[in-house]
């Protein structure tokens, strides 16, 4: 490694530290509203909510000026919510948040009015509108600075500024430049900027989504997700650790947050975990990647993946059914991790009174159930998902009436709606400043420019370009969330892909996985973070026991681009038959050399033996392929002849 590049490797983790405490901080630092002030941010919550309800349902409403009052109101939320820096007022809002709150309001209002106006005069703003527009520009970067972090909002500056100063930029990357009132328009007054194809996304799908998952968790749905996992997999060698990759897969479902599925699924699963003996920083990483893999976990897949289906024009089923078989591939190998670990370090199960019954399960809250199951029966029906999320959020209420456990109150919806306008914040504030990102690729064609140079250093060979659009992903996408980072990677990255002939759904996956798994690799990673004040461990070394555990969510997507059947793209029973058995072969060579037991510890050679043959048989080469089966096959059958059955129960640190 030269000088250079060692500095740069170096600078990137420094930067990574630096934006992961700010996240931290970020995320200690929201406030908890109290008296009055709490009661008028529940009110425009609800609000809100119900009014995206009307929108998405029976209101007419023209997409851009929808997306408009969509970000100014959930902006108009966010300044009451976050402090402008960690020394702000925690027991309320500043006269500074509330101006840029109260402001959001008056946009939300401005706009719609003035947006026939604006057409009619063919986008020629008079001062007003050039006030609507400034505003707008500034409030969302500090609104992302205050919700999202540095990192994506410093990115989108960086975007801002490369539009207007581009000649002054080095060859291939200089361009002719836009003027201010050019990028204000394009940005504040077109579906190109802000209110673009993401906040478009959030104020419909994404929304409607989040409402679900709410009103799922307020009836109970959620317990009843962790309930049903214990029940079926506590009384496994390592219980705890399975239930807790079982119940997140369930929650995954309905949930579009990995910070969120390890709040509501670690909390139950991590202190079990460490009661049978798993250490605090594994049980903490079993859990956080678990949870990530709930974005990946069909049919919500979180706001990346309505995102990809509106980039790409086809329907969302597609997407759907595209993403089904590498989420079960990638909870696939994460079973055999903890299996294997519980093995290693000789775990038992649960104690059997600590089991509930399945039976029980499902007689006291297995109808709550019904409406994902009828949600994902309309959707493979080709009922558009937000037709789908409408009738499913009825019959929760619906359903709920059946048994009194589950039945809402009238103050259960209105805590629904709320917790569903709050949770929709962080998703609108990203979509919204991706916009800057967005319009920039377009107005420059930098997408094309960063494609090119990816294909010069890689010669245009298909391993090397892979292997720099992963790097670029994991770089950009360095404290962004999963969206934020499936968008800029698809912008700026994934046009190499496209020129090498890769299917756009490939490419689009490609970035969509790499997008997802950010939020787990070390030194930015949040939700390994969040596990790791659950589970009381130090930070750094669950982050880097995640980043571990969670490698099957980086070879995934090199699965995808040599075998695209695993997509279901070009499908045929037999290539797809033989594909899903060479992929569970490799990722279970991969879970054994990751952890390094298989029926005794195996030595670092062993381990890197298998780490190989999993390498070799997803090789698009196929006398690799063969090599790889041959080298897994040899040694497993060595191992078990050796040792059968007899599994070494010393304990090893871990």
């Amino acid at each position: 490694m030269t000088a250079v590049t060692a500095k740069a490797v170096a600078a990137v983790f420094i930067w990574g530290k630096i934006m992961n405490k700010n996240l931290i901080e970020m995320e200690a630092n929201t406030r908890i509203l109290n008296g009055t002030i709490a009661l008028y941010a529940t009110i425009l919550g609800v609000f809100i909510s119900l009014l995206h309800i009307w929108m998405n349902s029976y209101g007419l409403t023209i997409v851009i000026e929808r997306n408009i009052i969509h970000v100014s109101l959930f902006m108009s939320l966010a300044f009451l919510y976050y402090p402008a820096t960690s020394r702000s007022r925690k027991d309320g809002p500043s006269l500074l948040d509330w101006v840029f709150s109260i402001w959001m309001l008056v946009i939300a209002i401005y706009f719609p009015l003035s947006y026939s106006r604006l057409i009619k005069s063919l986008l020629s703003p008079n001062l007003m509108d050039y006030i609507y527009g400034i505003s707008l520009m500034i409030l969302v970067i500090e609104a992302s600075r205050r919700v999202v972090g540095l990192p994506l909002t410093l990115l989108s500056i960086g975007f801002l500024v490369y539009a207007y100063f581009g000649p002054y930029f080095p060859e291939p990357f200089s361009h002719q430049g836009f003027n201010f009132r050019r990028i204000m328009i394009r940005m504040t007054m077109t579906d190109e900027g802000i209110p673009g194809i993401a906040v478009m996304v959030s104020s419909s799908y994404v929304f409607m989504f989040i409402l679900f998952a709410n009103f799922l968790k307020v009836s109970g749905a959620s317990q009843f997700f962790n309930d049903f996992a214990t029940a079926l997999a506590g009384s496994k060698r390592g219980g705890p650790a399975k239930i807790a990759v079982i119940a997140s897969a369930m929650t995954g479902t309905i949930s579009g947050s990995s910070q969120a599925n390890v709040v509501t699924t670690g909390s139950f699963t991590i202190p079990l975990m460490k009661e049978i003996g798993y250490k605090a920083h594994f049980a903490g990483a079993v859990e956080a990647i678990a949870s990530t893999g709930g974005i990946l976990m069909p049919p919500v897949m979180g706001a990346a993946a309505f995102i990809m289906s509106s980039f790409l024009g086809i329907p969302y089923l597609k997407i759907m059914y595209a993403g089904f078989i590498p989420a079960i591939l990638f909870y696939y190998t994460l079973y055999h991790m903890v299996d294997l670990g519980a093995l290693k370090w000789n775990l038992t199960s649960l104690p059997k009174e600590k089991l509930p019954k399945i039976k029980e399960i499902i007689k006291k809250k297995g109808h709550m159930a019904v409406p994902l199951i009828i949600l994902v029966t309309l959707i493979v029906m080709g009922f558009s998902p937000l037709i789908a999320s409408l009738v499913s959020n009825v019959l929760i209420i619906v359903v709920g009436y059946i048994r009194k456990e589950t039945r809402l109150s009238p103050k259960d919806i209105i805590i629904a709606l709320d917790m569903s306008a709050k949770g929709a914040i962080s998703i609108a504030v990203v979509c919204a400043v991706v916009g800057y990102v967005i319009a920039v690729v377009s107005m420059t064609g930098i997408g094309q420019t960063v494609g090119q140079n990816i294909l010069g250093f890689s010669g245009g060979r298909l391993l090397p370009t892979l292997v720099l659009c992963m790097l670029t992903a994991i770089i950009l996408g360095m404290g962004l969330p999963a969206a934020a980072c499936y968008i800029i990677t698809v912008t700026v990255a994934a046009p190499a892909l496209l020129m090498l002939g890769i299917d756009p759904l490939i490419a689009h996956f490609f970035a969509f996985y790499y997008g997802t798994m950010s939020a787990v690799i070390p030194p930015v990673a949040l939700t390994s973070y969040t596990a790791a004040a659950i589970a009381k461990s130090q930070p750094t070394k669950v982050a880097l026991t995640g980043f571990g555990l969670g490698v099957a969510g980086f070879l995934l997507p090199f699965m995808f681009v040599y075998h695209p059947v695993l997509l279901l793209i070009n499908f045929s029973w037999s290539s797809f038959i033989y594909e899903i058995v060479s992929a569970l072969v490799a990722l279970y060579s991969l879970s054994v050399a990751v952890i390094g037991f298989l029926r005794v510890r195996l030595s670092i050679y062993e381990r890197i033996l298998f780490f190989i043959a999993s390498i070799a048989i997803i090789s698009g080469v196929l006398y690799v392929r063969i090599f790889g089966f041959a080298l897994f096959g040899i040694y497993y059958f060595i191992h078990i002849n050796k040792f059968g059955k007899k599994v070494d129960a010393q304990r090893y640190d871990h």
